[in-house]
């Protein structure tokens, strides 16, 4: 529901256009002029301002003026009616900030059609602010836990990697970190950042899968004033806001094709070009990306560019899954345990003997994210100090609940909505190895709709 003001003063036409706002189920207040209008803003301000232009006491345009210039103003999309014949009108308005405008008379559907895009588009703008302060706050601190041979290479090779760009004049080389979702990727990341001299400079982590199509560009990119609806003034993108610090591109394999090309030609030419812009600006960011994704295969099935792979793959880092580094489990867990311990202010339990046997033998599908989130839940359900195997959730299927009583429709008729569909989910899981774009993809979800499913049955 939305609160419009209405700054017109032909009355039958302004009664008629509430009615229509009404019926739709938004409110209004109908002002019929400027110095009216001006005091129903400092009163309440509302959704969205519909603006005539011409007015018994001035132009529309001068309070535009004024919305424009006042910063609790500002933000209000406007959408400015002028007659027919006032063509300039209309130009003038979309230069000095109008959301968008119509043409007397006025069709009262093409209006709330306008109004629903106008609100929208607002929504978005909202959306990319929030993303920007969230997305260049503190980077936490970030350690690799794991006596494992594999885990010690990686740690070795990002701080030599580091320590070279350092002492490096050049452009910095793209590092692209590849394994199964939850292996920590990002870690790898926060590292890198925090091993070199560029620690006190952004750290910008955006994750692609979770970016809506509609904004990631602009997200990305950044854009003018006037690129598109309610740009009413410029705004870098999260590349540009980078500076010279290191920028982040989580699942990097879930960009749109189209803007795979734009990010060849950042990497490639270290500029970036804002939508609506003619002008570049250089970016000296470090670049690392990440993918749970076969980006081989991706390039034989046409869905990655091969250019921006090879472009993407300079220097390569693999993290294993953690079914293949059991003597790292324990070690990680005993750490999940602390953290969660100093979280809630409690005394850190320990590890029953059966309990340490069973998370060294499980196959962790979800990897490193589904080991913290197995000993949160059990820390917290460990009040004799002592953390049990029955606390860890993680037994072996029982007679009454295993995969092939689950094939039954006797069995499932036994079972709740929820068992199914957490049992679903796992298995998808399994099959997949722990990969949750492609379990998504067998499940006929979302990736966000998976994660949401994900968190609510802590896998």
């Amino acid at each position: 529901m939305l609160n419009v003001l209405l700054i017109e003063d032909e009355t039958l036409f302004a009664k008629s256009v509430l009615r229509r706002l009404q019926r739709e189920g938004h409110t209004g207040a109908i002002k019929a002029s400027l110095e009216a209008g001006r005091a129903a803003l400092k009163t309440k301000l509302p959704d969205v301002i519909l603006l005539d232009v011409r007015l018994p006491d001035g132009s529309g345009l001068d309070l535009l003026k004024e919305i424009r210039a006042n910063a609790a103003w500002q933000a209000i999309p406007v959408v400015m009616m002028t007659a027919y014949g006032e063509l300039e009108d209309a130009v003038t308005a979309m230069k000095i900030g109008a959301t968008d405008y119509l043409k007397k008379p006025v069709d009262l559907d093409e209006l709330v059609l306008t109004l629903s895009k106008v609100m929208q588009t607002q929504k978005l703008s909202l959306q990319l602010d929030y993303s920007q302060v969230r997305e260049t706050h503190g980077i936490e601190p970030a350690t690799m836990i794991g006596y494992s041979h594999t885990i010690q290479a990686v740690r070795q090779q990002v701080e030599r990697i580091a320590n070279l760009v350092d002492k490096a004049e050049q452009e910095h080389p793209v590092i692209l970190v590849s394994g199964e979702t939850g292996t920590g990727k990002d870690v790898i990341a926060r590292i890198y950042h925090q091993t070199g001299s560029w620690r006190h400079r952004p750290y910008v982590h955006v994750d692609c899968a979770a970016l809506p199509a509609e904004l990631i560009e602009a997200e990305l990119f950044g854009y003018e004033r006037g690129a598109f609806t309610n740009a009413h003034q410029a705004k870098p993108g999260l590349i540009e806001v980078a500076e010279d610090g290191t920028l982040f591109l989580d699942e990097v394999g879930e960009l749109p094709l189209s803007l795979q090309t734009k990010l060849l030609n950042v990497l490639e030419r270290r500029q970036v070009r804002r939508l609506g812009s003619t002008r570049e600006v250089p970016v000296q960011a470090h670049f690392i990306a990440a993918t749970n994704r076969d980006l081989k295969q991706m390039v034989a099935d046409g869905r990655f560019r091969a250019d921006l792979f090879f472009r993407l793959n300079v220097l390569g880092l693999h993290l294993p899954p953690l079914r293949e580094r059991q003597e790292d489990i324990a070690l990680l867990a005993v750490h999940f345990v602390d953290v969660v311990a100093r979280r809630y202010g409690l005394e850190a339990p320990v590890f029953s003997d059966d309990a340490v046997q069973i998370l060294q033998s499980y196959s962790w599908p979800g990897n490193i994210r589904e080991l913290q989130h197995v000993v949160e839940r059990a820390v917290m359900l460990s009040p004799q100090g002592v953390i049990e195997s029955s606390q860890l959730m993680l037994q072996a299927p029982t007679a009454a609940t295993s995969e092939n009583d689950y094939s039954g429709v006797d069995s499932l008729s036994e079972m709740t909505l929820e068992q199914v569909e957490k049992y679903l989910i796992e298995k998808a899981l399994e099959k997949t190895a722990g990969n949750v774009s492609r379990a998504a993809r067998k499940l006929g979800l979302t990736r966000m709709a998976m994660r949401y499913r994900m968190e609510k049955y802590q896998l």
